[in-house]
């Protein structure tokens, strides 16, 4: 069964296909059966150019704690770019709290 749970948004980057890199115009996240990988329900990433062939897209299958590692990893990085942001180079940046 489909959980049709989907989450799409706009996506400003590259990913790599082969030896080509192609412009990102989305990114899909979606909890549903793999695919490939040897698990029954997976947390997909895809990042993709809806603008090219089908075969511009980068995929990855998590299972739900690989998936949490990797959220837990990005907001760790996110967290630590921010302040470099704001530290280093002298940006504010919208969120973080500044020492009075």
């Amino acid at each position: 069964m489909c959980t049709s749970i989907v989450e799409i948004i706009g996506a400003d980057g590259m990913a790599k296909r082969g030896e080509e890199w192609f412009a990102l115009t989305q990114a899909v996240v979606a909890y549903d059966h793999a695919r490939h990988a040897p698990h029954a329900d997976v947390i997909t990433l895809d990042f993709i150019n809806a603008g090219l062939d089908p075969g511009a897209r980068a995929g990855i299958e998590l299972t739900l704690e690989s998936a949490r590692e990797l959220l837990a990893a990005l907001n760790r990085a996110i967290t630590a770019a921010d302040f470099e942001e704001a530290e280093v180079r002298g940006r504010r940046t919208p969120g973080l709290v500044e020492a009075a």
